[in-house]
């Protein structure tokens, strides 16, 4: 595995962490459900304002990634197709020649 893949994935599982840590420890504080709630409300919307460019920038190498792969996907499918055309072709041109000859 690529060193910028582990990165990735031990950044992601970082950030998921914390959030998760934030979260149990806003609901298992002792404080009332709405006070929980409004404090739980300010840590997603900070931490959306704060990771904003990060996280779109992420999911715009996703897409880019998901789009070669695409096109990767779609050239080998043409070179396979070609290349069972070419081969029904030349099967073809095989029972053409093999019919003349008994002709």
């Amino acid at each position: 595995m690529s060193k910028d893949k582990t990165s990735i994935g031990f950044g992601v599982g970082l950030i998921a962490g914390v959030v998760g840590g934030i979260i149990a420890g806003v609901l298992l504080a002792p404080k009332s459900g709405e006070e929980s709630r409004d404090k739980i409300k300010n840590t997603v919307c900070d931490f959306a304002e704060k990771h904003s460019p990060a996280v779109q920038d992420a999911k715009k190498r996703a897409f880019e990634s998901l789009d070669l792969l695409r096109y990767k996907l779609e050239r080998q499918y043409k070179k396979f197709n070609n290349m069972l055309k070419s081969k029904k072709m030349q099967k073809a041109k095989e029972l053409e020649s093999t019919q003349y000859k008994y002709e």
